[in-house]
């Protein structure tokens, strides 16, 4: 890690404050939009004037929810339940998106690079997450979204030494990997030996159509089912991500295990053992202790009961990853190679 860290990476400035400057008009789109569809001027980055235009002028919930400070709430979770209900409601979490990154990556990034170097300096955490994740900081180089076209652009700014190519590789949903794994579920193993889209066939068992017949939503919907799982997500978490009908969700959940049964098996299992035992355990052994399970307050349980399931499949993931670069660096170090690796994002790493 620290030689890591040593190494730094390097950015294309002038690339970063073209794509700043593209950004800018594209906040500034939303910005008019977001005013039109309100029928007036406010700010837009004032939670207060927000909730105002949103709950009041616009009228747009049923029963909106307060802070303590008796304004309206209007973060992501409160504005995801809401979106369909309104364009204005894509217009603002765009605009947010496109914001944050501006300012977290086009403005911040160029103050980071270190005069002496030229280069980029990340500072990688190994104690941060309880489940072994590893975290960087100062700049954060883990977050830069990848599913975004603005975010895809950030990422070309990194650029390699001269005469030399960046490469980066990532495990294919090693956690999906790992699940299947840990649960023995037949079916799931059976899709990843096969080398299938583990989402359209969990699609085509879910919604009981032919796995040619799945659409992009199907699709769609059974990778937050995939991904939600591991979290321990509930009906009423998968309702607010798709923005469907709680029971719909619930049917779309019992169907899921109907189809996956030892992955439920495995959950209470998982829990179980924990709540005895006081821990769990990745496969290579290590531990996190979880005093929370046997808590009388129902919330603070829960949490722990998702975070007992998730450690395990997230910890071995990164249990994984940290083997794999000792190996690496090992390999490049003994056979003197000139390629660096530079940078670990969860799941993938980055060389030079």
């Amino acid at each position: 890690l620290v030689a890591m860290e040593m190494e730094g990476i390097a950015i294309d400035p002038a690339a970063l404050g073209i794509i700043g400057d593209e950004l800018q008009i594209q906040i500034d789109d939303y910005a008019k939009s977001i005013h039109h569809h309100a029928d007036r001027s406010f700010n837009i980055a004032s939670p207060k004037q927000l909730g105002e235009i949103l709950f009041d002028h616009l009228a747009l919930a049923g029963k909106a929810k307060k802070t303590k400070t008796g304004q309206y709430k209007t973060d992501e979770q409160t504005l995801a339940t809401l979106e369909g209900k309104h364009p204005i409601i894509t217009d603002i979490l765009a605009w947010r998106e496109a914001t944050k990154l501006k300012s977290t990556y086009l403005d911040s990034l160029p103050t980071h690079i270190v005069a002496e170097t030229g280069r980029i300096h990340t500072h990688f955490h190994q104690l941060v997450a309880a489940t072994g994740r590893l975290a960087s900081s100062d700049p954060n180089l883990q977050n830069i979204p990848v599913r975004s076209e603005a975010g895809r652009k950030i990422r070309k700014a990194f650029v390699p030494r001269e005469g030399f190519t960046l490469l980066s590789c990532d495990y294919s949903q090693i956690e999906l990997r790992v699940m299947a794994a840990l649960s023995q579920d037949a079916t799931m193993i059976e899709a990843f030996q096969n080398d299938a889209d583990i989402h359209t066939i969990t699609a085509a068992k879910v919604f009981v159509v032919e796995p040619e017949n799945v659409t992009s939503d199907m699709r769609r919907t059974a990778k937050m089912v995939n991904f939600g799982i591991i979290y321990g997500i509930s009906a009423f978490g998968l309702s607010q991500r798709l923005a469907i009908p709680r029971t719909e969700a619930a049917n779309i959940i019992d169907a899921y295990f109907r189809e996956y049964p030892a992955i439920r098996e495995f959950m209470d299992r998982t829990v179980n053992e924990a709540r005895e035992k006081g821990y769990v355990e990745t496969i290579s052994g290590r531990r996190r202790y979880f005093p929370d399970l046997n808590s009388g307050n129902q919330n603070l349980r829960g949490n722990a009961e998702r975070a007992a399931i998730n450690t395990p499949i997230q910890g071995t993931a990164a249990d994984m990853i940290k083997l794999a670069m000792i190996r690496i660096a090992t390999l490049l170090r003994d056979k003197s190679y000139q390629s660096k690796m530079l940078l670990q994002v969860h799941d993938e790493l980055v060389f030079d």
